[in-house]
């Protein structure tokens, strides 16, 4: 497995030159994010995962967790580590003070999320799980329900699950079966199954906590008769210690092809005790709460996977010895020359770089809005950042992993036929990336979601906030003297991808079949048109403080570097999809599917 290193030097880059994360702090009240705290919670996050997650991650995949007549071991050193998490606080860093957490800004939250999953994913999914649960109580929590359950969430003692998905069922919701019986107490007595729900059962923490869904006997038909309901594992005392058993198991867990170290439950839950959070068959709506705060993480994973692929191929491109390069021996005085040398290795290696910081660029303006949603003082600015939220959570959720899964492809392509050997861990990145396609909603939804309901149903207005940044952008770059010619393609492509949606939702008036058949290609589209405003904006300050003498020049020119081999090589993979976006439906739907063959 590769040895991690927290990319702390791109991540103090992005905060502080990029994305002025100091001055956001001020603007949002978040006095106590001082630039010293903030540089003493990278380094002292950087040294956990480093230390003690990240030796544990290729271990956990070779034992995975066990499973024993409904009870759930994790692999060794698993909940040492989860102790000593909890020991240092990292589970309430942006937690409200109120329940007991540190109340630091939550996009400190999530870089401090990015090193977990980068070191560990498998072990990142359990603290993962709980703060989306943490998000949906306290969104929707009664006060009662606030103090019983965040607290002991915040403080570590109890973790969170979110049992969405059933046998019959995964998308679908609206055809749930599991019931909400009401007691005479004000409790609801909850029956049915539920499947693929991580750290469903797990010996980290005292309780476990679940969110489920289900359905009142008298409950509409369809989503609109869906509720939500805690579930814990053992029920709250009344001075909040666990108490008796509630009547729900683990019946089994799944033999994955990746996370392994992740207990993905089939839970069973025969009139276990419940307690209906929201209003009444408002479920859904409670529940998207934690399903956004879940893609955002799922998002983050392709990120994370794909930058220790990178890590690991960029050492052994450095140290593997095969042939000369083809303008002539490099180190003649080895047998043969690094692959570093060689163009095609290089191609991987740039695409993967290029990638990993865009996509980092990416997640951390993502992490701003969220501050911003939270914190800012106008409610102007409060909605602003809530609708961008809202066009790029499916984005951020199908298009970097997407992209993280061939970053840590190409990882395991650079190491030839070391990489497809188990001990060298390439291959386990890939096994564990290619979940974050499928769980969280498919890409495929994200894209449906993304054109249908943010793009198209918003008529436009929410994609209009995000490419207004971008025209502005390009009008204050457009005679920057070393850039103009890149901030130029890219308003062509920002200019091509509002016409691009006004023609889709022209066809999609006359077929709705439109939308389906061109949504992958739109959503890919616009990712690497974001990745562009973004390399953009980074090669921008790069070449400032090149030009004023300030700084790493070294790190500041492999930005400008990498930025121009993102523009030359990668994105003109917009071309391609702009092209199938606007191939239309009938070449898709003409064949009947009694013809698709056995």
């Amino acid at each position: 497995m590769p040895d991690y290193k927290a990319p702390l030097r791109d991540t103090r880059f992005l905060i502080s030159d990029v994305f002025d994360f100091p001055g956001s702090y001020a603007a949002i009240g978040a006095h106590d994010a001082t630039p010293d705290m903030v540089e003493a919670i990278l380094e002292e996050g950087a040294k956990f995962c480093e230390q003690v997650l990240a030796p544990l991650n290729r271990s956990g995949d070779e034992e995975g967790c066990q499973f024993d007549n409904g009870v759930v071991t994790t692999p060794k050193g698993f909940k040492e580590a989860f102790a000593q998490y909890v020991e240092g606080g990292w589970n309430g860093l942006a937690a409200d003070p109120t329940y007991g957490g540190q109340g630091l800004p939550h996009s400190l939250g999530l870089l401090i999320s990015e090193m977990v999953g980068a070191s560990n994913t498998s072990w990142g999914m359990y603290p993962g799980l709980t703060h989306g649960a943490m998000s949906a109580i306290h969104a929707h929590g009664s006060e009662a329900q606030k103090q019983t359950y965040l607290t002991a969430l915040t403080e570590g003692r109890w973790t969170g699950t979110m049992c969405l998905t059933e046998p019959q069922c995964g998308t679908d919701l609206g055809i749930i079966k599991t019931r909400a019986v009401p007691q005479a107490d004000g409790s609801y007595a909850i029956s049915g199954t539920k499947i693929f729900i991580s750290a469903g059962e797990h010996d980290l923490s005292e309780n476990i906590v679940h969110l489920v869904l289900a359905k009142l006997p008298d409950a509409p038909a369809g989503t609109k008769g869906i509720s939500l309901f805690i579930v814990p594992k053992f029920l709250p005392t009344a001075t909040g210690e666990v108490g008796a058993r509630n009547s729900l198991s683990c019946g089994s867990i799944e033999h994955k092809m990746g996370i392994k170290a992740s207990a993905t439950c089939v839970m069973n839950f025969d009139e276990a005790t419940g307690f209906l959070i929201g209003e009444p068959n408002k479920g859904l709506n409670c529940m998207f709460t934690m399903m956004n705060h879940a893609r955002l993480g799922t998002g983050m994973q392709g990120l994370c996977l794909g930058e220790v692929s990178y890590q690991g191929a960029l050492r052994y491109a450095n140290d593997r010895l095969q042939m000369r390069a083809l303008t002539g021996a490099k180190a003649p005085d080895k047998v043969a020359d690094p692959i570093i040398v060689h163009p095609d290795v290089r191609r991987m290696l740039l695409t993967m770089k290029a990638l990993n910081e865009g996509n980092r660029a990416l997640a951390y303006f993502t992490a701003q809005l969220i501050d911003q949603a939270h914190g800012a003082a106008e409610a102007e600015q409060r909605a602003e950042a809530e609708g961008l939220l809202a066009l790029l959570t499916p984005i951020c959720k199908a298009f970097m992993t997407e992209s993280g899964l061939e970053v840590t492809n190409l990882g395991m392509q650079v190491y030839g036929g070391h990489g497809y050997i188990r001990e060298w861990g390439m291959e386990q990145l890939v096994r564990d990336c290619r979940i974050a396609l499928i769980y969280e909603g498919t890409n495929g939804i994200q894209a449906l979601d993304l054109l249908g309901r943010k793009v198209l149903g918003s008529q436009g207005k929410l994609l209009r906030g995000f490419t207004k940044i971008v025209h502005k952008f390009c009008e204050a770059q457009g005679a920057h003297p070393q850039l103009a010619a890149q901030v130029a393609e890219l308003a062509t492509l920002n200019r091509q991808w509002g016409e691009l949606t006004q023609r889709i939702g022209m066809a999609a008036m006359n077929n709705p079949d439109e939308v389906g058949a061109a949504s992958v290609d739109y959503l890919m589209f616009s990712g690497y048109v974001i990745l562009a405003y973004f390399w953009l904006r980074m090669a921008v300050v790069a070449q400032a403080q090149l030009d004023a003498g300030s700084g790493d020049a070294a790190f500041y020119q492999a930005k400008l570097a990498t930025c121009a081999f993102y523009f030359k090589r990668v994105l003109p993979r917009t071309a391609a999809h702009l092209a199938a976006a606007d191939a239309g439906s009938d070449c898709m739907m003409a064949l009947p599917a009694a013809h698709f063959g056995v």
